[in-house]
């Protein structure tokens, strides 16, 4: 036993050393216990009928989002419509009420063109004929002055003047239209002549006061269209035209003095 245990000893220093069985070095190796936790949980899969399948998931996203937003824009469009609609009323009578105002003052305009157009041609066949007076003449340079035809009017005024034959108070309309005439024609000078001697004829033409002012004030006579004015008040204190432009004259005169 102990020959054999020798021998042993010797043959085992020349043979190989034994390796023992060690376990598999496994890289990164895992417990069991942390990789069952680590498990996701199973998604719960609802049923699809048959004809959904094969849709894209986004597209039924879309359509359910759809479904939820689509009323909103409805609401928003009917109550448009409601507001819309008064404003489209509104509008639509205010385009009548120009369009009847406009259509009215047109049809004014043609009918007292046309009375004009009558009326002077009724005066001027009875001038042609010779049997026209004084007034006839003073009414045809009234209607030539309306048409703004100065030139025509004039001339049927100074006829009137000149074949006068009634109350001189009256005259004073035929000098207060030819000065309106020649003020228009750019003859201020003729103009005022013929003013004054309207107020002249007729101390109290508050009309002719006026004009008479407003052709002064033309000169940048301000002084001298200041006394019309305050004359034109004297006989009509509540006159518009006339205070307006007194107020107006007697600064021009105060900024004067001052200067």
């Amino acid at each position: 036993m102990q020959g054999a245990l020798a021998l042993n000893n010797g043959l085992g220093k020349c043979l190989p050393a034994q390796r023992t069985r060690q376990a598999p070095i496994v890289p990164f190796a895992f417990k069991a216990g942390p990789l069952v936790a680590a498990r996701r949980p199973a998604i719960a899969r609802s049923p699809v009928s048959a004809g959904a399948v094969g849709v894209p998931q986004a597209s039924v996203v879309a359509d359910a989002a759809s479904s939820v937003v689509a009323p909103l824009p409805q609401e928003l469009f009917v109550l448009g419509e409601g507001l819309e609609t008064p404003i489209q009323l509104i509008y639509l009578l205010t385009l009548l009420g120009f369009l009847s105002v406009g259509a009215y003052l047109v049809v004014r305009q043609v009918l007292i063109r046309r009375e004009l157009d009558e009326g002077a041609k009724g005066l001027g066949e009875r001038i042609r004929t010779g049997e026209a007076t004084c007034e006839d003449y003073y009414e045809l340079g009234v209607v030539l002055t309306r048409k703004k035809l100065f030139t025509q009017a004039t001339k049927n005024l100074e006829k009137a003047k000149k074949v006068w034959d009634g109350e001189e108070s009256e005259l004073a309309q035929v000098h207060n239209a030819l000065g309106f005439c020649y003020f228009n024609m750019e003859k201020t000078d003729m103009a005022i002549e013929e003013y004054r001697v309207a107020v002249g004829l007729q101390p109290g033409y508050v009309t002719a006061w006026n004009n008479l002012g407003d052709a002064l004030e033309k000169e940048r006579r301000w002084t001298e269209a200041l006394q019309a004015y305050q004359e034109a008040l004297t006989y009509a204190p509540n006159n518009r035209i006339a205070r307006q432009r007194c107020d107006y004259c007697k600064e021009k005169v105060s900024r004067l003095s001052s200067v």
